[in-house]
């Protein structure tokens, strides 16, 4: 479970250009150099998104500058005497709770921006918080520099006419200079090729990767940590989540050796034959070195404060106890995921999560030992105790902590914002996109507040999968309200159990677009899906989203359904079934003039 925060998201209607205003909750003010909160940390801001970047090049001339210090000021004031700043000066004095700045940004027409942020942060890595509206609007990272420097902060999402851009305090003594405004581009295609970095993958696991990427951008999927705790949805809220989260922990050697005992597998392998996806993370208990006293139990030995298990020396030297402790540790949870591999079950496969926050004793010793523990346990898994039914999930965002494109199936990260903030999480998005270059899914793999699915339309945050975190999260009311709840679950484009379809033999398909007539108030395009499996396909889906001010009129050789912006076209009786190597065609009218600028690459997925 993750421990960093962010402030609450916006509701957005773009359509209408409205905007839900949602209060925040106060920011803690901290001294130089020191977290606001014990055990509280961000996610580091990654390299500029592709899609900033394309955004700058291709439309400099849009980008709108705002200066801090013509703001509206409140416990902070202006300043001069460092160099290097733009305009007349810079807003300082960031060091006490609720010290903001509020830019005002008149006359929008409205739509979504790219933002950047220029500051200085002299005394080392602050954060800052964000409201957009007057509503929390997450946080940015502000890496250490002694120069005037601009770091992208995500996107905002503007209505039409006035707006405002507050910068609160977070983790303070920073300085602010400006805000720019870049208008943000339909995003292009995704990349995924679908194809799971073990060569010798299940055919249950390769087809769980393809149904992903076939959904990815289309559908999000709903997911439950906990087997109660998704009980308990089903109960008050009517609908069951597609994706179930289950936890290695008990399995662990040091804690099974102190009585510990687990269900999990079980959980698995019975939500496996409801038709459910298994996620399963692992809290691992720490090999040996566990301090067991009061606060830092041995039950607590996964955290790094309560233990004294040293990553890096045992790395060192392959022929220390403690590095035959952690093969041990590795196998006993290899025996476990290997019960399901011959159940036919695949798994998503999170191991050592939220590494660079530091918490866990697995990232506790830096990016370096990070890697080199998680490429570790990827050889001794895959080679030495042959599991091929994992789907291989990363879990931070900085790049100098990834392990690397061979090994990783899925990026991600969690988020756990402040009550009722249902926002995006747009910015770690992004980041995440561009970690993995576009080509893998990026999963949202343990949340305290669901993000609203318009939201992530609005904003282009194609997540994959979400998982609620157990208890007072799911349950509290307050975190994710009731009626936030009931709007994710009926949401056409999150899917749940009875929506999933089966996943485990999904078949391959592709799907290609192209524009065959084209006049100034329509065109006719066709679509071609071809089976690239191995086994016949006895039905397809096609999805894909419309491009702004697209419609779709007659439709043939195929059934179209519009949810929210984005089309599923099924095939009809007479082109279901597809050979290996066999395609099929399907078309429609649009009732506007095809952009010969777009692209479109549908998904595709086979069964």
């Amino acid at each position: 479970m993750a421990q960093r925060t962010a402030l609450r998201g916006v509701l957005a209607a773009l359509a209408a250009g409205a905007l839900a205003l949602l209060a925040g909750p106060p920011a803690t003010a901290a001294a130089p150099g020191t977290p606001a909160a014990e055990g509280a940390a961000a996610q580091p801001a990654a390299a500029e998104p592709e899609s900033a970047r394309s955004a700058s090049a291709g439309a400099a001339a849009e980008t709108e500058v705002y200066e801090a210090e013509d703001g509206a000021l409140q416990g902070v004031t202006v300043g001069s005497s460092a160099a290097g700043y733009s305009g007349t000066g810079y807003v300082e004095g960031f060091d006490a709770a609720e010290d903001q700045v509020t830019i005002t940004i008149p006359d929008s027409p409205g739509g979504l921006y790219d933002l950047t942020l220029t500051y200085r942060a002299p005394y080392g890595e602050k954060y800052a918080l964000l409201r957009l509206n007057g509503s929390g609007h997450g946080e940015v990272n502000l890496p250490a520099t002694d120069a005037f420097t601009s770091v992208p902060a995500g996107k905002v999402l503007l209505r039409e006419g006035e707006n405002t851009l507050t910068v609160v305090n977070d983790w303070g003594w920073y300085e602010i200079d400006a805000i720019a405004l870049t208008p943000v581009p339909p995003r292009p295609p995704h990349r995924l090729t679908g194809v799971p970095v073990d060569p010798d993958a299940t055919p249950e696991a390769r087809s769980l990767l393809s149904y992903l990427s076939g959904t990815y951008g289309n559908a999000i999927l709903s997911g439950q940590q906990d087997m109660a705790s998704l009980a308990w949805v089903e109960e008050n809220i009517g609908r069951t989540p597609a994706v179930a989260g289950l936890d290695m922990m008990d399995y662990s050697p040091s804690r099974v050796e102190r009585g510990t005992t687990s269900q999990e597998v079980e959980n698995a392998l019975a939500w496996d034959a409801r038709g459910g996806i298994t996620t399963f993370v692992w809290h691992w208990n720490a090999p040996t070195g566990l301090i067991d006293e009061p606060g830092k139990e041995w039950w607590r030995g996964f955290y790094t404060d309560a233990t004294t298990f040293d990553l890096a020396a045992a790395l060192a030297d392959p022929s220390s106890q403690e590095y035959a402790l952690l093969l041990r540790d590795i196998d006993a949870i290899s025996e476990q995921l290997g019960r399901l591999q011959d159940a036919g079950v695949p798994v998503l496969w999170r191991p050592l999560h939220e590494a660079e926050g530091g918490w866990f004793w697995w990232g506790a010793k830096g990016p370096g030992p990070a890697r080199e523990l998680y490429r570790l346990m990827y050889d001794r898994m895959v080679h030495h105790n042959g599991l091929h039914n994992l789907i291989w999930v990363w879990n931070s965002v900085d790049p100098e902590w990834y392990p690397g494109d061979d090994v990783v199936d899925v990026v991600s990260a969690d988020s756990y914002p402040p009550a009722g903030d249902y926002g995006p999480v747009s910015s770690t998005y992004e980041n995440l996109v561009t970690l993995a270059g576009d080509t893998k899914p990026v999963a949202l793999t343990e949340v305290g507040a669901i993000p609203d699915p318009d939201l992530l339309e609005a904003y282009q945050a194609d997540w994959s999968w979400f998982v609620t975190w157990s208890g007072d999260f799911i349950s509290d009311g307050v975190t994710n309200s009731r009626e936030h709840l009931l709007d994710v679950y009926r949401h056409p484009r999150v899917i749940t159990l009875d929506e999933l379809g089966d996943f485990k033999h999904a078949g391959g398909c592709v799907a290609t677009h192209r524009v065959t007539a084209n006049w100034g108030t329509g065109h006719v395009a066709e679509i071609t899906v071809r089976n690239t499996g191995d086994t016949p396909l006895s039905g397809w889906q096609v999805g894909w989203h419309l491009p702004s001010g697209q419609t779709v009129g007659t439709v043939w050789n195929a059934t179209v359904d519009t949810t929210a912006g984005t089309l599923r076209a099924r095939a009809t009786p007479g082109s279901a079934t597809l050979q290996p190597g066999e395609e099929t065609t399907f078309g429609f009218l649009g009732n506007t003039h095809w952009p010969e600028e777009v692209t479109l690459a549908p998904s595709c997925t086979g069964s």
